[in-house]
């Protein structure tokens, strides 16, 4: 997958922009999500409460009723007498009296053939336990018509009220919307005045985080360009001591002659490495977006590995053990890659005074792989291991210079790693040697 590539400026503008963006999004959503959280949660206790309180009310006035027909029963009044003569709270109101077992004696609107033991309704349970109880929105088992139940105990009876739902007792029990809808309307009131506020105080923010990250990228090109400078010094005198003793006229015999010779050209070699190596850093830092992808076999990039360790000279050589049990793909930067796998090889070539190198596939999913590459030399001291990915720094700095380095090999690594979003450690061997595990991303 390759990337458009559009001017760095344009670039930049708009990363910075969706930087911003992200950042006040990500703000005003967290504030957002935690006041109408509470909000809600507001909401929903005071309808729960207001639903309660009225379904209670409601309850209340059935429950004197039923209190009034029961001391009528007690006193020896005939059910059907009471239910006829006196005054219903609510119209079409169904009132069934059982016994404490369940036993339906009376119902004023379906045949008693037709119930059956009513000790298991809720709202009887209720009354039989504590005296009274009362049941919202239950079809009946006897006729399907969905009741609001309110039953009370007497001593010897149970009686039960129970008002039909229609739409009139839909809206008696429906909670207080105006009170909701006020609440509602502070709601999103405060989110408007949220969201400007937030807006201008992640600009504020995002104004001191880009100001602190140039701070920062000032800082490290400094230090990149005094290290630099620093790395040049000694290679460009080198070189011009060879070209003035050969431009001096010295008589000076083949064999001198072809040894400043080499000599400038071994300097002008290390200068070229170190320049390559510089604008690569510099190319993933601040272009890794202009960096095309594509597919690459991590397993042909180690044969790579191996065929270029077999044409090394066999005093200089060192074994490569390769395990690798099954194909790796990710979808990345063949440059890049190659670049994590030779830059260790030559480090535990040139450094490790080892005879093996290993490279193990530790984990492999389908989003990641874990890779373990090892030799079997004398390590590093345990306080250098977390200064091995800086630039330019150096275990052995007389004899990393006299070997060619550069000091950014590493340095690369852990970029080309990054830029693939895994990680990179390093750690000294149980048995010795030097212990590198990092991971790579296998989609972008």
């Amino acid at each position: 997958m390759h990337t458009d590539r559009i001017s760095l400026p344009d670039q930049v503008l708009a990363m910075a922009s969706a930087i911003k963006l992200s950042f006040h999004k990500r703000l005003f959503l967290q504030l957002i999500a935690y006041s109408w959280a509470i909000v809600l949660c507001f909401i929903g206790f005071q309808y729960l409460h207001e639903k309660e309180y009225k379904s209670k009310s409601l309850s209340a006035q059935l429950q004197q009723y039923n209190l009034h027909l029961l001391v009528a029963i007690e006193e020896g009044t005939p059910y059907d007498e009471y239910v006829s003569t006196h005054e219903k709270p609510f119209d079409d109101l169904r009132i069934s009296i059982m016994t404490h077992s369940g036993q339906v004696v009376y119902d004023n609107t379906v045949p008693l053939d037709s119930l059956d033991n009513h000790s298991t309704r809720p709202e009887v349970a209720a009354a039989l336990r504590n005296g009274a109880g009362y049941h919202i929105g239950r079809q009946s088992a006897s006729n399907g018509q969905e009741y609001f139940y309110s039953a009370t105990r007497g001593e010897n009876l149970v009686v039960r009220t129970a008002i039909p739902y229609s739409a009139s007792l839909n809206v008696l029990l429906a909670a207080d919307w105006t009170f909701l809808a006020v609440m509602i309307s502070i709601s999103l009131a405060m989110s408007i005045l949220a969201y400007f506020s937030t807006r201008r105080l992640g600009q504020d923010i995002e104004r001191v985080n880009l100001y602190e990250a140039e701070q920062e990228r000032n800082r490290l090109k400094r230090q990149l360009t005094n290290n630099i400078n620093h790395e040049l010094k000694t290679p460009v005198a080198s070189i011009q001591v060879c070209l003035e003793t050969l431009l001096s006229g010295i008589s000076l015999s083949d064999e001198k002659r072809q040894e400043l010779i080499e000599r400038c050209y071994s300097h002008n070699e290390r200068l070229r490495r170190l320049l390559d190596d510089v604008s690569l850093i510099t190319r993933m830092e601040d272009g890794s977006y202009l960096i095309s992808r594509e597919r690459v076999v991590l397993n042909y990039i180690i044969n790579e590995i191996a065929e270029e360790l077999e044409a090394i000279p066999e005093d200089e050589r060192l074994a490569l053990n390769v395990d690798f049990d099954e194909e790796v793909v990710v979808e990345g930067n063949l440059s890049l890659i190659g670049s994590i796998f030779s830059n260790l090889t030559e480090n535990a070539i040139a450094y490790s005074e080892g005879k093996n190198i290993s490279i193990k596939l530790i984990e492999n999913t389908d989003d990641y792989c874990r890779i373990r590459f090892e030799d079997d030399g004398k390590g590093v001291d345990k306080e250098q291991l977390p200064r091995l990915f800086e630039r330019f720094y150096r275990v052995d700095k007389g004899r990393s210079r006299k070997m060619g380095g550069t000091g950014l090999g590493l340095a690369i690594v852990k970029h080309a790693v990054q830029f693939h979003g895994g990680t990179i450690t390093a750690s000294n061997c149980p048995n010795g040697g030097l212990r590198f595990d990092f991971t790579l991303r296998k989609h972008d």
